[in-house]
């Protein structure tokens, strides 16, 4: 059974870091689900939420968790944990999170896996060395794999060991929902699209992410007839380069408004490497980024070239936003997202129908 997607419209999404900000902890996440509802009603393809622990930049330390909470506030939205840190897991425990998530959902679930991009974080789990991450994401990504295909686990390796355990638990999407491996890696990229996952790459320049995502389209073709990819189910994967987006009647008042939120958000990705040096705080950070076309702010004329020069510069088939950063609040958010779904995305045109050319 294949997966279909809809195949020409540019489909868009909203990537999440769920920062820390000023206010008490259930209002941060009650604001997060009110833009989800606005989200779901405008068409919003999905949301993706990282995993980060012991940061201000995530407060979301288990996906699952929010991401159930989102289930029951949308419809249509799908959920997409961007990602689950798998050696950080029991793959047992997460393949029944799994299970509960796309079936209180119906179906809208979709995984992204990775091995966690922070080598400080992954110490809390007892990680210390890339190859023993490597080592654990790959063993518990083939126990996830297993116990979808099958009604009983029995698994024997190096970090997880499990014998005749029954599964009640299975997903609601059949054989199991879409996969996701997002990578700014070009050494990863073989590996992404030899297995079919969906990918985003995160903050690339538009010349750096042509030439990641043709890589991908050419190793995508040469495995399309394998039977064995890992993400072989979904028929078109969706490729994204990710990027800041601030828009606002005006270039002036969105670059205004979204700098001081661009330097708060500065300060939480550099929070746990910051702790470790005195590097000074870059003022220019957000010009830096709007000069070579990573961050998108201005008003939506403005918006809307800089996303068709990117779709058609690189190939991407799906657009995924960081509309929620720093410091900006909910309604600054909501008239950017309303700006976006009313007079940008919906005059973008695709170069290509598919990322399967």
């Amino acid at each position: 059974m294949q997966l279909e997607r809809d195949g020409d419209l540019l489909k868009y999404g909203i990537f999440d870091w769920l920062e820390h900000q000023n206010i008490p902890l259930h209002e941060i996440f009650e604001q997060r689900l009110q833009m989800l509802e606005q989200a779901d009603r405008t068409g919003f393809y999905a949301y993706h939420v990282a995993e980060h622990q012991g940061t201000p930049l995530s407060l979301d330390s288990s996906p699952s968790v929010f991401l159930a909470a989102a289930s029951q506030r949308t419809t249509k939205l799908r959920l997409v944990p961007t990602v689950f840190c798998l050696p950080w897991y029991n793959p047992f425990r997460l393949y029944n999170e799994i299970c509960l998530l796309d079936n209180l959902s119906k179906g809208r679930v979709e995984i992204g896996i990775g091995r966690g991009v922070s080598p400080i974080e992954s110490t809390y789990y007892g990680i210390t060395s890339q190859e023993q991450g490597r080592e654990m994401f790959m063993e518990a990504l083939d126990v996830i794999i297993r116990a979808f295909k099958s009604d009983k686990l029995d698994y024997a390796g190096k970090h997880h060991n499990y014998e005749g355990i029954e599964l009640w638990n299975k997903p609601y999407q059949q054989p199991y929902p879409p996969l996701w491996y997002p990578t700014s890696n070009i050494e990863s990229v073989p590996y992404v699209a030899k297995e079919g996952y969906s990918t985003s790459h995160n903050f690339a320049t538009n010349e750096v992410a042509k030439l990641h995502i043709a890589l991908y389209k050419e190793e995508l073709a040469k495995n399309r007839d394998n039977p064995d990819r890992l993400n072989g189910h979904v028929s078109e994967p969706l490729v994204s380069n990710t990027r800041h987006i601030y828009i606002a009647p005006t270039d002036e008042e969105a670059v205004a408004q979204a700098t001081p939120a661009f330097l708060t958000w500065s300060d939480h990705i550099s929070h746990l490497s910051g702790r470790f040096s005195d590097r000074p705080r870059d003022s220019l950070a957000l010009q830096k980024r709007m000069d070579n076309g990573t961050a998108l702010v201005g008003s939506p004329e403005t918006v809307r070239t800089q996303i068709q020069e990117m779709v058609d510069e690189t190939g991407i088939n799906y657009f995924l936003g960081v509309f929620y950063f720093g410091d900006l609040t909910l309604d600054q958010v909501l008239r950017s997202m309303d700006l976006f779904t009313s007079k940008v995305i919906g005059e973008i045109t695709t170069a290509s129908p598919s990322v399967v050319a």
